[in-house]
């Protein structure tokens, strides 16, 4: 059972007062954000995600280990769905994502993301990744909250592809710990809500459409415990965050 649709004028509504939205989080970003401490960019972050998945109508759900103020210096690693994903986990706590490079380039939404202190990674190639590990050591000895999502890319949210472990190096040079947390976009029968998703050759106005015509969508955030990096090396802490996760997801 498919969640409800959307009428078009109210389809509409919503769409106009996203762009408003966003207009105001570009005044924010360019005059506000590069003048406050880092508490208070946060704070205005976290508001600023929470008024834009409101105008969507979409709730969030978070269970299990849920983040706090006081959850610092930890790398957030989550399955990765849609551009929705990084909203949520910021209308909880206001994290740094580490973010593929092309995001960077995409209209008005790349230069937001780039002011909101996203960390960006050429993944193609393989010396980038090296300058990546040492600069989320330095944010994560810092007390900073990192995010990367290690499938390296989205689904439509019915499988679990294989982790990309490279970032979780990162961890382990600052003796951090890594948290794992689901993410779901369930229909109101509990199966998958796919048309929630952004991936494959949808384009991002293709799926901007897809959210808007959805009636009151929801998103769950089901946090797993810490695993702390001591005494573990990469490729094991890769294997310990992916079985958390698909537990919760009950995939393999």
């Amino acid at each position: 059972m498919q969640n409800k649709k959307t009428a078009l004028p109210a389809q509409l509504y919503r769409l106009t007062r996203l762009a408003l939205h966003t207009l105001y989080g570009l005044v924010v970003a360019a005059t506000i954000l590069p003048r406050v401490s880092a508490s208070r960019r946060d704070l205005i972050i976290r508001r600023w995600s929470r008024q834009f998945l409101g105008i969507l109508n979409i709730r969030v759900i978070a269970k299990g280990h849920v983040p706090d103020d006081g959850t610092q210096g930890t790398m957030f690693v989550a399955n990765h769905i849609s551009w929705l994903d990084i909203h949520a986990l910021n209308s909880l706590r206001t994290v740094r994502f580490i973010a593929k490079a092309d995001i960077r380039g995409w209209p008005v939404i790349g230069w937001l993301v780039a002011q909101a202190n996203t960390l960006f990674i050429e993944r193609e190639k393989t010396r980038d990744t090296g300058r990546m590990v040492a600069t989320a050591v330095a944010s994560l000895k810092a007390g900073d909250t990192l995010c990367y999502f290690p499938e390296g890319t989205t689904t439509d949210g019915t499988e679990l592809r294989p982790f990309k472990g490279g970032l979780m190096q990162a961890v382990i040079d600052s003796n951090t710990s890594i948290r794992p947390f689901a993410i779901r976009y369930p229909n109101e029968d509990g199966s998958v809500n796919i048309a929630m998703a952004y991936h494959a050759d949808t384009t991002l106005w293709q799926s901007l459409r897809m959210v808007l015509a959805q009636h009151s969508p929801v998103i769950e955030l089901d946090f797993a415990p810490p695993i702390a990096s001591s005494g573990h090396e990469r490729r094991g802490l890769c294997l310990m965050a992916r079985q958390s996760i698909a537990a919760r997801l009950n995939l393999d």
